[in-house]
This record gives C-alpha cells, sequence and structure tokens, in this order.
C-alpha cells in the first residue's frame, strides 16, 4: 500500500511541498485540499 500525503492550503506553498515531496519520494500520493476555487499555479 503506497503512502499518502496530504497538502492543506494551494497557495504558493502548497503545490510546491507537493513537488518536493513527489522528487523526494516518487512513490507517494499526494493530494492538495484547498478551500477557494483555485490552486496557485504559475506559468
Amino acid at each position: 500500500m503506497a503512502k499518502k500525503l496530504v497538502i492543506i492550503g494551494g497557495g504558493a506553498g502548497g503545490p510546491s511541498a507537493a513537488a518536493k515531496a513527489k522528487r523526494v519520494a516518487p512513490e507517494l500520493e499526494v493530494i492538495i485540499l484547498e478551500g477557494g476555487e483555485h490552486v496557485s499555479f504559475s506559468a
């Protein structure tokens, strides 16, 4: 069974933490919970 990581907040820190976690442990299932309509991103 894969480990899961739940990140609360979709501001700049949430997706950054998710990306870092996946780089360190690619087998993780990462879920980001955001209360608003949009998750932060950069193009």
